[in-house]
């Protein structure tokens, strides 16, 4: 196992008091990194193994020991992440996935791509997670419906925060379903004690460039706590092959992992609990400077965020975003729409409506987050932000 550093254990980083403000910040970390990726790439280049290279394996294997999780798969993005446990699972045509309906449209992509039907279930505005009341609402309606079969949730961590996965795995037990959990925003959160990753049986993430954890393409991962289930999806992300890789065993995608993108996700991990703490540091600033003044995210008991955005709510959104973008801050609108809103997922929202997935998609505003902001820098956001609501 690799040394994971603390490093400076989370103290900010002094930069000149009118440094520009960025929305993420990758070119500070590279630049800690850069000449072990080079080494890295170099080796890559002399062993010529660019698909399922020995970093791959290297790659899944720290994942899995930094996680706690049995194992893990890499593969080529976070959408794989998401498919490929559907298609092991052998969900398919006429099977109901629960998802929230507020999300990314990776996730009802994944579930469309199996052949099954995203059921869109309502959530907790505190939270921006699935309510589970509501997931036990939308099981009963497609029960009674009769014309799909309920298989599995797939919970979304948004923004960075676990979903209530004792609520949720309890629904799950008691209706017979499997929970894949979509984690690609929060590699780095915890509820009592466990690293996402660890939580659900099955986790998928993405090493997207943005994550807490990305790589500089795409690329994603599936962590699992039954090594059994692992082996079957190297086996899909070769196209369903067996150990010969030339006969195909089961229906299977090309899902693999370039050896470039594990070799960077590896050397990133070696950073990443000084920059998890350094993203919790300036969280806790956010929270002392913001409560009262907008809704912020709440963290149930036992649950940390992994801080992949720090997402706020507000009236009057886009005048505020517009006033702190003259006031040179970045912020971001990563869902402007309910899934139910978009064009492609129109006909899935027939089990009921999703007022606070529709209010959450007008409201929500993510601020500057990454470890490489400076304590100045996030009071110089926190004070353009009272500024811009008093406007």
């Amino acid at each position: 196992m690799m040394a994971y550093s603390d490093r400076d254990s989370g103290q900010l980083i002094d930069l000149p008091a009118d440094a520009p403000i960025q929305l993420f910040d990758l070119k500070t970390q590279q630049a800690l990194i850069r000449p072990a990726l080079e080494k890295r790439w170099s080796d890559i280049l002399d062993h010529g193994r660019y698909i399922g290279g020995p970093e791959v394996e290297e790659c899944e294997r720290e994942l899995a020991e930094f996680t706690g999780a049995a194992d893990a798969v890499a593969v080529g993005s976070g959408t794989q992440a998401l498919v490929m446990p559907l298609l092991a699972m052998g969900v398919g045509a006429g099977d109901a996935v629960f998802i929230p309906g507020f999300t990314y449209n990776a996730t009802a992509n994944a579930v469309l791509l199996s052949g099954a039907f995203p059921v869109l279930v309502d959530i907790d505005p505190r939270t921006f997670n699935i309510d589970p009341s509501d997931l036990q609402r939308k099981i009963d309606a497609v029960k009674a419906a009769g014309d799909l079969t309920p298989r599995a949730i797939m919970p979304v961590d948004l923004y960075g925060l676990p979903a209530d996965y004792q609520a949720i795995q309890a629904v799950a037990d008691a209706c017979g379903l499997r929970v894949i959990a979509d984690g690609a925003q929060a590699f780095g959160g915890k509820d009592n004690g466990r690293w996402v990753g660890n939580i659900a049986e099955i986790t998928a993430t993405s090493f997207y460039p943005t994550k807490t954890l990305g790589g500089y393409g795409d690329g994603g991962a599936v962590l699992v706590q039954d090594a059994a289930f692992a082996d079957r999806l190297r086996s899909i992300r070769w196209h369903g092959t067996g150990d010969n890789r030339k006969e195909s065993v089961r229906v299977g995608i090309n899902g693999r992992c370039d050896s470039i993108q594990c070799a960077v996700v590896t050397e990133k991990l070696t950073l990443f609990k000084a920059e998890r703490l350094r993203r919790v540091a300036a969280a806790e600033i956010y929270d002392e400077r913001l409560g009262g003044l907008v809704e912020q995210q709440t963290a149930l008991d036992g649950q940390e965020n992994g801080y992949g955005l720090y997402t706020i709510r507000v009236q009057h959104r886009d005048r505020v975003r517009a006033a702190l973008s003259e006031a040179g801050v970045p912020t971001g609108v990563y869902y402007d729409m309910a899934i139910h809103e978009m064009p492609a997922f129109a006909h899935c929202a027939v089990f009921g409506p999703l007022p606070a997935c529709e209010a959450a998609a007008r409201e929500s505003l993510s601020l500057p987050m990454h470890p490489y902001l400076s304590e100045a820098q996030i009071h110089r956001v926190c004070d353009a932000l009272e500024i811009s609501l008093k406007g």
